[in-house]
């Protein structure tokens, strides 16, 4: 629903901007400045040597510098969002802004740029000057017809990219709906008509996109303050507005309406009417884009066209038209091949990328933005939102290999899809951690995994996510009737997924008989076990996976971790000298922590901790990790003294007895002396090599504390926890686990943490 107010009070806009810091941008070093030798390098005389390099090789600026990585967004602020010509340093929170969009979502360094000048040779020349500083110029902000000039000119003076994103960034989103809008109508492009209210630098731009992508320049009808473009007409008319002209007795916006098929403002609020709408063709696609308001209400359009499609520049409305979608993963694109210039094609190729990712499945992150709400492809949803985790990895490759296609990249991709596991990478640090399980998981001979709580729409869609990205083969357990009206309503084909109902399953009588012989002793009548097996889906799962008709299984979304986990306990054992634990992985960027025991054991005592340390490690060592064991306590080598600190103390010294320890341990310490280099200075003794990478915790209180807060407050993403020491791959996630959550465990449920093969299987990946 949209409203007319905004979700702040000036006030709060301002400390916003204020506090605690003034501006959005600061400076962070990439090289250690801790030591004099680093300074030296970083500096005098050290960087004499790349100094002289570049001065032979100018290409070497990009692999000594952060050329690279490195866009100015630059403006004079003549044209400042919709509020005119405000002058270049009023420019600057914009600027700022955009550079930090940059940073958010394409992890694209930007630093922003005010020029205090008009005059279109002096803005050129100055950015000319500076530009070879950077991998990419931003243009933004600069009025019409300037910046038409001003961008054509310095795409040809400037040997790196140059885009004018006010131009081409609503262009390429509006281009992406218009093929999306045309796909659900059942229209070609090339017979489509559209009428544009606008002709603006992003009114310009969108009519040159959407006729390169097919629109045939004689149904595209652009219309100004005065009227329709038309050939001949000579007020108001320049170079730009005239390669649009097109014959036709047409002169008025109502007049270009009617009859059209599509509609593009890109004007003001009020300029267009109920009745303009009304009057065109069937299932029309109406992009109102002026912000804040735009030309027309959404409200306004429903109560007389109920068959159109819809987009606005809003966030409020469906169909957002935002060039955060664009203008991060065009340059993110770009600057990966070295891209001397952005061409059409690398245009095209962003807006045919974002209609292709709004019509595949969403992830949880989108439902989330949603509302709960989770979108699918249709008349509501054309577009993809900017949060969708996915664009990072999506949009680029394609902006890439259209640079390379078309001959402008100086550094082609030779590995297409390990250049995007590393955009995966880039903003999301368990991305890579993830794409080795993955790898390890996949196979001719696919595991089997039961997604036990089947009737749910998020295990459902979980299950279809698992299966097609071939990590395996789903299994859901569920009643076979309930289970597919919840596919067809999440839109999973109802013939994609193996659906098994434990009621009427003709391997219960085994079943039955496997798990009476179990608790027979301990309390269980037959009808007790049997009434288990038909109804309870964890314990009817679990007997699939221990009798080896599945390899794992997945559970907990509807139950708590301690019920989810009885439920599998009456059915399968611990590894024999195994304790069953609950493992977290927290990754950063630049480190990934093993914590344990986050979900089993709430006081473990000496012994117990000892066991969870071996475990633990053995456990880090499967995923690829050399174990540094730390154990954890507020005391740290006696210091202060406390009896608590005492049962940790104990657990190290039950592992200095043992001599079938191949790792790397110590303790009693607190959390900064085991991950910080500079604090175990103080203690010369200390056995590990380098910063702990397995913390065992005291207590589980402790453990499932620290790793919630690390979860929490940004900057790290948990893993899990992985239930390990159970004889099978089965993998418990927390109540309400997302999407992604649920898949995660799945994939770890076939990787089988507790296999001792499973770190071959990572390498091999």
């Amino acid at each position: 629903m949209s409203t007319d107010r905004p979700a702040f009070t000036d006030e709060e806009a301002l400390a916003f901007h204020k506090y605690p810091t003034p501006g959005k941008l600061s400076v962070i070093a990439t090289k250690p400045m801790a030591t004099q030798r680093d300074l030296s390098l970083a500096y005098s005389p050290g960087v004499a040597v790349p100094v002289l390099a570049i001065a032979e090789d100018e290409d070497l600026a990009y692999d000594y510098t952060s050329k690279g990585n490195m866009v100015a967004v630059i403006s004079n602020g003549t044209a400042i969002l919709g509020l005119g010509d405000l002058g270049p340093m009023a420019s600057k929170p914009v600027m700022e802004g955009k550079s930090v969009l940059f940073k958010r979502f394409a992890d694209v360094d930007s630093i922003d740029v005010e020029v205090t000048t008009k005059e279109i040779e002096e803005f050129i020349t100055t950015v000319r000057n500076i530009g070879p500083s950077f991998g990419g110029i931003n243009l933004e902000d600069i009025k019409s017809p300037e910046c038409f000039i001003i961008e054509s000119r310095l795409r040809e003076e400037l040997d790196i990219p140059v885009f004018h994103d006010d131009q081409h960034g609503t262009a390429i989103i509006a281009a992406a709906g218009l093929l999306n809008a045309c796909k659900i109508t059942g229209r070609k492009m090339e017979d489509v008509k559209v009428a544009i209210s606008g002709a603006g630098a992003a009114g310009l731009s969108c009519a040159g996109l959407i006729n390169h992508l097919g629109v045939r320049k004689e149904n595209i009808l652009m219309c100004d303050r005065q009227g329709v473009i038309y050939e001949g007409r000579e007020d108001g008319m320049d170079q730009f507005k005239s390669a649009f002209a097109v014959p036709t007795d047409k002169r008025t916006l109502a007049d270009a309406i009617e009859g059209a098929d599509c509609l593009l403002g890109l004007s003001v609020k009020g300029a267009v009417s109920k009745e303009m709408i009304k009057s065109m063709n069937a299932n029309p696609i109406v992009f109102v884009m002026a912000n804040p308001d735009p030309e027309i209400r959404p409200e306004e359009i429903r109560e007389v066209r109920g068959d159109a499609i819809i987009a606005t520049g809003r966030s409020d409305y469906p169909n957002q038209v935002n060039n955060v979608l664009g203008f991060p993963y065009i340059f993110r694109g770009a600057l990966d091949v070295r891209a001397r210039t952005i061409n059409e094609e690398m245009k095209v190729a962003a807006a045919r990328a974002l209609a292709k990712l709004a019509q595949e499945d969403v992830p949880d992150e989108v439902a989330a933005a949603y509302h709960g709400a989770r979108p699918t492809f249709g008349p509501d949803y054309i577009i993809p939102v900017p949060f969708d985790p996915r664009l990072i990895s999506y949009v680029p490759p394609f902006v890439a290999q259209a640079a390379m296609d078309t001959g402008v990249a100086r550094k082609p991709i030779e590995d297409m899809e390990g250049y995007k596991e590393e955009l995966a990478r880039r903003l999301d640090p368990s991305a890579s951690f993830l794409q080795r399980i993955q790898g390890a998981v996949r196979s001719e001979d696919p595991k089997r995994i039961v997604f036990a709580e089947g009737e749910e729409a998020s295990v459902i869609r979980a299950a279809f996510a698992f299966q097609s990205q071939e990590l395996g083969k789903a299994i859901l357990i569920g009643r076979e009737e309930r289970v597919k009206r919840t596919m067809r309503q999440v839109g999973v084909p109802e013939d994609s997924l193996e659906i098994v109902n434990a009621a009427l399953s003709d391997r219960n009588p085994d079943y039955f008989d496997y798990l009476y012989e179990r608790l027979k002793r301990k309390g269980y009548l037959q009808r007790d076990v049997q009434r288990l097996v038909n109804n309870d889906r964890n314990v009817f799962g679990s007997c699939m996976v221990a009798l080896g008709d599945a390899d794992g299984m997945v559970t907990g979304v509807t139950r708590s971790y301690e019920s989810a986990l009885s439920d599998v306990r009456l059915v399968i054992d611990a590894a024999e000298g195994e304790p069953v634990m609950g493992m977290s992985v927290v990754i950063s960027k630049g480190q990934t922590l093993f914590i344990a025991d986050t979900n089993v054991t709430e006081l473990p005592d000496a012994g117990q901790l000892a066991d969870i340390a071996v475990e633990a490690a053995q456990a880090a060592r499967r995923l690829g990790a050399t174990p540094r064991v730390a154990f954890l306590s507020y005391s740290t080598f006696g210091s202060p003294l406390g009896e608590r600190a005492e049962k940790v103390r104990d657990a190290v010294a039950m592992l200095d007895a043992r001599d079938d320890i191949d790792f790397e341990f110590e303790g009693e310490m607190q959390a900064g002396v085991a991950l910080n280099p500079m604090a175990r200075r103080s203690y010369p003794f200390m056995r590990l090599t380098g910063p702990a990478n397995v913390l065992v915790m005291p207590a589980i209180h402790a453990a499932s504390i620290s790793t919630s807060l690390m979860g929490s407050i940004g900057g790290a993403t948990v893993l899990g926890p992985m239930l390990m020491g159970l004889k099978e791959s089965i993998q418990i996630c927390s109540l309400g686990a997302t999407v992604s959550d649920i898949v995660n465990l799945a994939t770890i449920a076939a990787y089988d943490v507790n296999q001792p093969d499973a770190h071959e299987a990572m390498k091999a990946s």
